[in-house]
């Protein structure tokens, strides 16, 4: 008996010590981010801040997105010239030489976690600030792969001496985060988001007591995050503006995705409606339902495989938007169908494209407000009495351009001796090939499962930070982009062509 009851105990001391074990390395694995990065020198993120490089002028800036739609910001950035380059005031007719002429860029699309809205979808908000504050411990580091599968990083990259969160979703969810971050490094770092930005040039569009709709086209994310309403608001009492403005929010599900050519939204190849697709249809019963009673106001084309559906075109069925264009229309009109039905709404007067995607189709937003200002059914305007005769479209990179140069000045960080854009960087977040943890889709990214179920502290390397590339960025983008910014893209070109970073990745004459 007494025999039993020993080896009873050893077996409930054996699980007592397993429980605690497992508990023990639970407690291990999650851990926060900036305690990481600040703390574990073994950590791959590790970041030496007692060395960091303040106050250098010669420093590039840095700028992340959690895609391509950050490069327009850029371009705005780099075109800008509206400040005498000598005196270095504000002069709007520029003085013929680019303000930022002399500064180098280093630019992250963090593409293998896009998009971010998703993650306040699906209520994981803390694994979105993670990825963000490991976005600013790359910039800020000086570490970068050559490849998914390389074993080895590089080093020789420069840390930045500014931040411009080129990103609506990541300001609105990490802005006080990545501060708080800095404050915790000791290391005063200049850094911009773009949704104040943009809620101040909004308000720019209106006289000191004029009534009238503001109109947020945003990512769901930002969208359900309420910053913008916020900022509107608080710079109408900065600015002391009397009227009755109106906000109306919406959420442009698929339309960065979309940009960004991400399989579950859009699909060239497609000639028939697919499995995995996530975006709008008939059957749905959310903000994403295709309402078939306003099908001639949604304008869509037809043209190609434009919209996928079976059935044919006078009843169709299991439809599927499958281009930019067609999801911008539909949001639109689900836009103008909220504030129809809102009573007593103001007409709109100023759409604000707060998602960093949305400018390269700025004209396609223009278009179609226009198209539904005009749209008749049995000789009545629908949407007209709602509408502005000129709607104003708020781009916040513009406003975030003059800041950074302001900023910079202010400072003493603008960079008047250097050799230029000419030394600009750009890298894009891809699947860590090496970690088994990982789990990939058919075309090679997250599952959607993996990408929004991770949890937040438990801290691996899930993606690479390489160069831009067409085996890391899909080519019909850069195309894309080659024709909307061509100035950017020739950076990306000549970073290619003759940065020894990238040399071996060049697939075709030009990148």
């Amino acid at each position: 008996m007494k025999a039993t009851f020993i080896m009873a105990g050893k077996i409930v001391l054996t699980l007592c010590l397993a429980v605690l074990f497992v508990l023990g390395l639970s407690c291990k694995r999650t851990r926060d981010i900036t305690d990481v990065i600040l703390g574990d020198k073994k950590s791959p993120f590790f970041l030496n801040v007692q060395e960091y490089p303040e106050n250098d002028k010669t420093l590039p800036i840095g700028i992340f997105d959690s895609g391509t739609g950050g490069l327009a910001v850029l371009n705005q950035i780099i075109e800008l010239d509206q400040f005498d380059n000598l005196s270095r005031s504000f002069h709007e007719a520029g003085d013929g030489r680019p303000d930022f002429d002399r500064e180098s860029f280093i630019y992250l699309a963090d593409l293998a976690n896009m998009p971010y809205g998703g993650y306040a979808i699906e209520s994981n908000i803390e694994l979105l600030v993670e990825h963000i504050i490991k976005n600013v411990q790359f910039l800020m580091g000086n570490r970068y792969y050559r490849t998914a599968d390389s074993p080895q990083y590089q080093e020789d990259k420069l840390p930045v001496k500014a931040i411009v969160i080129a990103s609506n979703t990541a300001t609105a969810y990490g802005m006080e985060a990545i501060q708080n971050f800095l404050k915790r490094a000791e290391i005063d770092l200049p850094l911009i988001g773009v949704i104040d930005a943009g809620a101040k040039g909004a308000l720019d569009y209106f006289a000191a007591n004029q009534d009238g709709s503001i109109a947020v086209l945003a990512t769901a994310g930002t969208v359900k995050s309420e910053a913008y309403i916020r900022a509107i608001e608080s710079w109408k009492k900065k600015l002391g503006h009397k009227g009755e403005i109106m906000i109306f929010q919406q959420a442009g599900v698929g339309i960065a995705e979309a940009i960004d050519e991400r399989s579950d939204f859009i699909d060239r190849k497609a000639s028939a409606p697919r499995e995995g697709y996530r975006g709008p249809t008939e059957t749905r019963s959310d903000e994403l339902r295709i309402d078939l009673s306003l099908w001639d106001r949604y304008g869509f084309d037809m043209e190609g495989n434009s919209m996928l559906f079976e059935n044919g075109p006078k009843n169709p069925e299991n439809i599927q938007i499958n281009s930019v264009e067609n999801y911008i229309a539909f949001h639109l009109v689900y836009l103008m169908e909220k504030i129809r039905k809102t009573e007593g709404a103001k007409p709109l007067r100023v759409v604000i494209l707060g998602c960093t995607h949305y400018p390269f189709f700025r004209e396609a937003f223009q278009n179609h407000l226009n198209r539904l200002r005009n749209h008749q059914e049995d000789g009545q305007y629908i949407y007209r009495a709602l509408m502005a005769e000129e709607i104003k479209i708020v781009d916040p990179a513009i406003i975030v351009a003059r800041k950074l140069y302001d900023l910079l000045t202010s400072r003493e960080l603008y960079n008047d001796v250097g050799n230029g854009l000419e030394n600009s960087e750009f890298y894009v977040s891809v699947p860590n090939l090496l970690n088994e943890n990982i789990r990939l889709g058919p075309d090679g990214a997250f599952t959607h499962a993996y990408k929004y179920g991770r949890r937040a502290g438990d801290i691996q390397k899930y993606v690479k930070c390489v160069p831009f590339s067409r085996k890391t960025v899909p080519g019909y983008i850069l195309d894309r982009l080659s024709i909307q910014i061509p100035t950017v893209f020739e950076l990306i070109v000549r970073f290619n062509r003759e940065n020894p970073k990238t040399t071996f990745l060049l697939e075709d004459e030009r990148i």
